[in-house]
């Protein structure tokens, strides 16, 4: 395969950065442009859908799952540049989808395969990108451009194709800026479920009683993460990001669950609002990602935005439990702040001492928090491993035993599929 450069690697070009690209190695030669909020501009050709897309221009590290990582929902309204050089080589499958659709704005890849080669692949992932009406370019440096968000930080972007790459330059640039920040964006309700739906162990290999049945709030929920729990025994109930209290309420659960999701946690005040409740009442709680920045506030806690996010399936996190390094899947750009090294009461006083559980190896990133006085965890990254590792598999584990002692201490009965669960919500003693 011949492989393309472009001009970003010569330190003679200045912003905006105009490269040359090379005739496109598969599919479209229609012209396309990522031009990023600073004037840095990229030259490549379209792939996929054509047209105009805007968007947080952020880098992913993962080098496989692109599938997953298309459709994961807390992708919304990000332009995500892969750091993967070759891309679309598996094709797209009807398994691998994390969710209804693909999530992400715009896509960014350097070589795209000329043909998929996989013995599950149904079509290739340019058709499905176009299908789907989403925007992308090829044949530009990824390399270059995830050197420049790792020091600039992520910005705002946008991918023109077609006559939209005719348009003048200033132009462009203009309507990159005018677009919102992802700070202060509110989108888990954007791409949330509308009904609430019911995930069944006994679809999913267990074959015993149900264990216990969990609330999930669903803020941009990947598709595996119900699975994992039902595959554990857990009858998993699926609500809207929008569900109240008192609908968890009358589900009668043994913990609840909230969900990864875009957008910024400052923004989620009807969810911390939500998990207060649930936290008052002592039920058992696990949260990942969006959901550990959310108990994070819920605890009186701060959030902020990183530089450029934690986005791939290779991100190493330190257990401080335990001193062993789990090698996550992420997909964040806001981050919890609270102490590191040291058992504190929270800010919230009324829940009790809290602590740090895990953290970012690479730049000290709090990844977990564990509420020692009311049963309640939570971690940065996707237990789930869809795509990624599955070190942090453990974690659902946790959530069963965190469920099966609190229903323990109340002396309620255990759940069966033709019972209901008795003894009220769960009490952490």
């Amino acid at each position: 395969m011949t492989h393309h450069t472009t001009a970003v690697e010569n330190p003679a070009v200045e912003n905006p950065a105009v490269m040359s690209p090379a005739q496109g190695a598969a599919g479209s030669s229609t012209a396309a442009l990522l031009v990023l909020e600073d004037g840095t501009v990229h030259r490549g050709y379209s792939y996929g859908a054509q047209g105009k897309r805007l968007g947080e221009a952020v880098f992913s590290t993962g080098m496989t799952g692109y599938q997953e990582t298309l459709t994961d929902p807390s992708y919304a309204r990000q332009i995500v540049v892969q750091t993967a050089p070759h891309i679309g080589n598996t094709g797209v499958n009807d398994e691998d989808a994390e969710s209804r659709k693909i999530w992400v704005a715009g896509y960014v890849v350097r070589d795209a395969a000329r043909r998929p080669s996989n013995w599950r692949s149904k079509r290739t992932l340019e058709a499905e990108l176009s299908e789907q009406g989403i925007v992308g370019i090829k044949d530009v440096d990824t390399r270059a451009i995830t050197r420049h968000l790792r020091s600039a930080g992520a910005m705002k972007a946008g991918i023109f194709s077609a006559e939209q790459a005719d348009r003048p330059l200033s132009e462009l640039i203009a309507e990159v800026k005018a677009q919102p920040s992802m700070a202060g964006a509110r989108l888990a309700e954007e791409v949330s479920t509308d009904q609430a739906y019911v995930i069944e162990p006994s679809d999913h290999g267990w074959s015993a009683e149900i264990v216990a049945e969990v609330a999930a709030i669903d803020l941009g929920i990947k598709t595996m993460t119900p699975v994992r729990m039902a595959e554990r025994g857990l009858r998993v109930h699926v609500l809207p990001a929008a569900s109240s209290f008192a609908e968890i309420e009358a589900l009668n659960p043994d913990g609840v669950f909230l969900s990864n999701g875009p957008g910024d946690p400052a923004t989620a005040a009807n969810q911390i609002g939500l998990l207060r409740e649930v936290l008052d009442a002592k039920t058992p709680f696990f949260g990942i990602c969006f959901g550990n920045q959310i108990l994070g506030r819920a605890l009186g806690f701060d959030t902020y935005k990183l530089p450029f996010g934690h986005r791939g399936i290779n991100q190493p996190v330190m257990d401080h439990a335990t001193g062993k390094v789990e090698i996550t899947s992420q997909n964040h750009g806001f981050a919890v702040d609270a102490p590191i090294g040291e058992v504190v009461t929270a800010p919230q006083d009324r829940f009790g001492r809290v602590q740090v559980s895990h953290s970012s190896l690479n730049d000290g990133v709090v990844e977990g928090l564990r509420c020692l006085d009311i049963p309640a965890f939570s971690v940065q990254y996707h237990p789930e491993a869809a795509a990624g590792p599955h070190d942090s598999a453990y974690l659902f584990d946790r959530f069963v035993e965190l469920m099966t002692d609190a229903r323990t201490q109340t002396g309620a009965d255990t759940v069966t599929e033709d019972t209901e669960i008795s003894g009220g919500n769960p009490l952490n003693a």
